[in-house]
């Protein structure tokens, strides 16, 4: 990864999904690696840090995740504004060379057999936290974080900042229809006024 990459410390790993953003979730399984975008993913617990995603049964990624028992979430940039869209209205199973079509690098972490995306803001690594009735009757599904990762230049001493940073390097929000949004303005409030 790059020299700008740094470790989360697991306690302050809630913090890279609670801004809500659209994220690439990634998995590997039996040779086969695979990525796609998803909307509903949510920070859950603190200790051990867990989070939830929503894979649909028909998506090839849900598969090499259960099939591993391990997958990442990723916190796509804007500059990943193309390639988040292209894995997330394109299916594997459709098309073998959905990642190469789409431009999708992946690098590798020491110590994890995952792939992750390059270019992201954030990095989690998560191991399945099995719940068999809310995977097949949600397609719900917990990771306890056991790994996490962020760009300095967007997340420093826990905290996202946005506002200073390159707008290329700003999360993703998806609304419908291809429509995104990029983060926005920082707002704080006044804790003596509030």
């Amino acid at each position: 990864m790059d020299s700008h990459i740094a470790p989360v410390a697991l306690e302050k790993a809630y913090r890279l999904l609670n801004h809500g953003p659209t994220v690439l979730v990634s998995a590997r399984h039996d040779g086969v690696d695979n990525v796609m975008a998803a909307a509903w993913a949510c920070a859950l617990d603190f200790s051990p840090p867990k989070l939830t995603v929503v894979l649909d049964k028909a998506t090839r990624t849900r598969a090499l995740v259960e099939g591993s028992g391990t997958f990442v979430i990723q916190v796509p940039t804007v500059a990943l504004l193309a390639l988040t869209h292209q894995v997330g209205t394109r299916s594997l199973i459709d098309e073998p060379a959905k990642l190469a079509n789409a431009d999708v690098k992946l690098v590798e972490i020491e110590g994890y057999d995952l792939p992750f995306v390059a270019g992201c803001a954030a990095w989690l690594a998560c191991k399945v936290v099995p719940e068999p009735h809310n995977q097949q009757t949600y397609d719900l599904f917990i990771g306890e974080v056991v790994g996490a990762w962020a760009d300095t230049r967007v997340f420093r001493n826990g905290h996202w900042e946005f506002a200073d940073a390159d707008p290329s390097l700003r999360s993703l929000h998806y609304v419908a229809g291809g429509q995104f949004y990029a983060i926005g303005e920082s707002l704080v409030v006044d804790e003596k006024t509030a």
